[in-house]
């Protein structure tokens, strides 16, 4: 990593790591504390360093979501070797942590006013007292318009903060600040950066939303490390894929955004919702919402106990075969005091 860019980051990583902890707030320094900032409850689920916890959801040939499924209906590999499940459940009252990520740059300057008012209405609908969400914009740079919350209140005027952002030249550096060179979408950058910095240590269920037509432009960061940190900040990414043809056509540009999408997605055990006249923004939501609320979580103790930071490969099998399992395809065994 470029040692100017790590420098950038590190006040932020100071600023807000720190609040998202488990510890009760008169455990964390002092210059971690914020006032009037929700208390985050612990997760029921008591996370274990030897436990690879896998959280899924299963579809029938209908594409229809199954939640009526018991422990014996699965079996799970790691790197093609069955694994002994330690636990399982279909619990989907488990509190959520949640970053949404919605691009602002020149492309989607005339959505961004239908993405306020639909993520305004999801996270109204969406979040409960145990839950926490964040909120990033990224076009030129990333800026973190709302740190950890489960105030809708507070994620709405986060909202009103989206303006449209095509790089760094005479605007002020965000609190997610990248090195200056022209940018125009920092998609890797951004979904790097929330995983690293904002999701990375904290427990239970994790996902990132990204409203963007896929396309990344003058990112630092690679797709697969993108990929990478998602999985080892556990977290999930749904990809809603919204495009606004029109200035593809009227700039002469090619539009190539939904493979990016779909591979940072599959391999976080998300997926991609499609946005157009049929599809709106708001269904797109209304489907997170309701994937987010049947999932499964499955654990296990690797057979393989070394933490050398090899990838594992993840396979959970269904004992239907018209069924579907949607779920991360693997995992860094990395030793759990790392901070990566």
């Amino acid at each position: 990593m470029n040692p100017a860019f790590v420098g950038l980051l590190v006040p932020l990583f100071l600023l807000i790591a720190a609040p998202a902890q488990q510890p009760p707030p008169t455990q964390q320094p002092a210059s971690a504390q914020q006032e009037d900032k929700p208390e985050q409850a612990e997760a029921p689920i008591h996370v274990e360093v030897n436990v690879v916890n896998v959280f899924f959801t299963v579809r029938d040939k209908q594409g229809g979501l199954v939640g009526n499924l018991t422990k014996d209906d699965f079996t799970i590999f790691e790197d093609g070797k069955q694994q002994t499940v330690r636990y399982f459940t279909r619990e989907t009252d488990l509190p959520f942590t949640m970053g949404l990520l919605i691009d602002v740059s020149p492309s989607q300057e005339n959505l961004v006013d239908i993405e306020k008012d639909a993520a305004s209405q999801f996270f109204g609908s969406v979040l409960r007292p145990k839950d926490m969400a964040f909120l990033i914009s990224f076009g030129g740079d990333a800026d973190l318009l709302q740190d950890y919350t489960n105030s809708p209140k507070l994620l709405r005027a986060g909202l009103n903060g989206l303006h449209v952002n095509a790089s760094m030249s005479g605007l002020e550096p965000g609190p997610v600040p990248t090195i200056y060179h022209p940018k125009g979408t920092i998609l890797y950058d951004a979904v790097y950066l929330a995983s690293h910095d904002e999701l990375h240590g904290q427990v239970g269920r994790k996902a990132l939303i990204l409203i963007t037509d896929g396309e990344d432009e003058g990112s630092t960061y690679k797709i697969q490390d993108a990929i990478e940190q998602a999985q080892k900040a556990d977290a999930i990414i749904y990809s809603i894929a919204y495009v606004d043809y029109n200035f593809y056509r009227q700039h002469g540009a090619f539009y190539g955004g939904s493979s990016a999408l779909s591979r940072m997605s599959s391999e976080t055990g998300g997926r991609v919702f499609t946005v157009d006249r049929k599809h709106p923004l708001t269904e797109a939501f209304a489907e997170i919402q309701n994937e987010m609320r049947t999932q499964y979580a499955i654990g296990y103790t690797p057979a393989n106990t070394a933490r050398d930071g090899s990838y594992r490969k993840i396979e959970i099998r269904c004992g239907n075969k018209d069924q579907k399992v949607q779920a991360r395809k693997g995992y860094y065994a990395t030793p759990n005091s790392e901070a990566e």
